[in-house]
């Protein structure tokens, strides 16, 4: 015979109560992170709203400015181009019909294709970079959430979101590893809580963002082996290590024109020692380190997932491109995830008050705040309307649609929606033959050549075939006879 308990015992003993609590007071489950679901994935998304419109506003500002470029905007606006044409991705800026699936295996660009379609301009995307970007920030802060309460959440989201890697990315054009960020972020987010198919299914994709990522899933892959899924783990790492293999010494050296990989030589080995050696010089790879780890209170070093940033670190600082070892272009973006998802597993360790680690993470991410392109928008620079911008829109406006143009590097993304671009400076002029030469004399724009020789290639153009259409100081418009 069952023993039935009273009522108000039943009540009783189903009540988890906690030392001064007051039963009725409150429900239960106020007082634990994350109690209202609904109420907190509206925040979240509105959260992921908000950053989302900062990136726009400093991107597609700066672009309207002509602080945008052809090397990197224009090269993905032609291959997204590519894409909603039913074509193999190629770029004029880099060449003569130049696969760029030789360049970088990067085939998930053609995601946006369709957006192109519908809206055909260097914005489109400018706004989808901005969107994967900010929803990264979703399952770190929703994590944190859950684990720690309102209070760690709103550290993370600041901290991932105005974080300088990102800003970085942001505030310079348009770049392939901005779907990246987020399966970095849904992946690491999962593996930091114990679900660990879900953290390789997520990192799965990474294969087809770029060529070195195959290696960052297999990072993700061995410590899901090691904490429990061996399986899917050792599936991952597998899959990571081959994926980076193949594509960078078969897929790429395939559709390159001159048959070769052009970025492995720039990680040349020249010993183990050497190369240990020139990890940590010169002294801004230590820099880059500090300013990585400080957002996080420096508590990231205590988790495990700071393993994933590996391999990424170790090909930029083992490389002789000086560009891939500090803080500026995009270089980092991926790289904030990581420290982020290893600032919160790093907070579960903390055994005294959380409170210093959280005050530390806040004061170094404003701090930081001031020394990014994300500060740009509270200058007048971005936001005045400067002659010199709108004279140029004038003069662009005098090469019809579908045209050939050679143009200067500033001015390549202000043309690649509606003509067939190439650098001036970077495709000879007697090979494109283009029917316009459109370039200015400014910082940005001297890429490839400076304004010496530029001034020389411009002589030989009106000497030649060309016939001058627009002459100021800084800007100049051929048009081909």
């Amino acid at each position: 015979m069952t023993a039935t308990l009273p009522r108000p015992e039943r009540i009783a003993a189903g009540i988890r109560l906690r030392p001064g609590s007051v039963i009725g007071a409150h429900s239960a489950d106020t007082h634990t992170p994350g109690a209202h679901p609904r109420r907190n994935a509206l925040i979240v998304a509105g959260i992921v709203l908000a950053l989302a419109a900062l990136y726009c506003t400093l991107s597609i500002q700066r672009h309207h400015q002509m602080l945008t470029t052809g090397y990197d905007l224009g090269i993905f606006e032609q291959e997204v181009r590519s894409y909603a044409s039913g074509q193999w991705p190629t770029a004029l800026l880099k060449g003569p019909n130049y696969s760029l699936l030789g360049d970088h295996f990067s085939p998930i660009v053609a995601l946006i294709a369709p957006f192109y379609l519908l809206f055909p301009a260097a914005e489109t995307l400018l706004v989808c970079q901005a969107l994967l970007m900010a929803l990264g920030v979703a399952p770190l802060t929703l994590w944190a959430l859950r684990r720690f309460g309102w209070p760690t959440a709103a550290v993370t989201a600041g901290g991932y979101g105005l974080s300088w890697g990102l800003a970085q990315a942001v505030g310079f054009d348009f770049h392939e590893i901005a779907f990246a960020v987020p399966l970095l972020a849904f992946s690491l987010s999962a593996l930091g809580q114990g679900r660990l198919r879900a953290a390789v299914i997520w990192a799965i994709p990474l294969i087809v963002v770029k060529e070195d990522l195959g290696l960052t899933l297999a990072m993700i892959g061995a410590l899901a082996a090691w904490r429990g899924a061996r399986r899917w783990g050792a599936a991952a790492v597998a899959v990571g290590v081959i994926a980076t293999a193949v594509e960078m010494l078969v897929i790429i050296p395939a559709f390159n024109p001159a048959g070769a990989n052009s970025y492995t030589g720039q990680v040349a080995s020249s010993g183990i020692l050497s190369d240990l050696l020139s990890i940590l010089s010169p002294d801004t790879k230590i820099v880059t380190l500090v300013l990585l780890l400080a957002p996080t209170a420096f508590l990231a070093l205590r988790s495990p997932l700071l393993l994933v940033a590996a391999p990424t670190l170790l090909w930029r600082f083992l490389s002789d491109n000086p560009f891939y070892w500090g803080t500026g272009f995009h270089y980092s973006a991926v790289l904030m995830p990581i420290v982020f998802a290893a600032f919160l597993e790093g907070l579960s360790r903390v055994r005294s008050p959380r409170l210093p680690w959280l005050l530390g993470s806040a004061l170094v991410t404003v701090v930081l705040l001031g020394t990014t392109p994300l500060a740009q928008l509270t200058t007048r620079a971005l936001w005045d309307a400067k002659p010199a911008v709108a004279v140029t829109r004038m003069v662009l406006e005098e090469i019809p649609d579908g045209a050939t143009v050679s143009a200067s590097n500033s001015l390549v993304p202000q043309l690649t929606a509606r003509t067939e671009v190439s650098l001036f400076g970077m495709t000879p002029i007697a090979v494109s033959q283009p029917d316009y030469i459109i370039v200015n004399d400014d910082p940005i724009s001297q890429f490839p050549i400076d304004s010496r020789q530029q001034a020389v290639l411009l002589a030989d153009a009106e000497s030649s075939d060309y016939t001058v259409v627009f002459s100021s100081e800084d800007l100049t418009l051929l048009k081909r006879r």
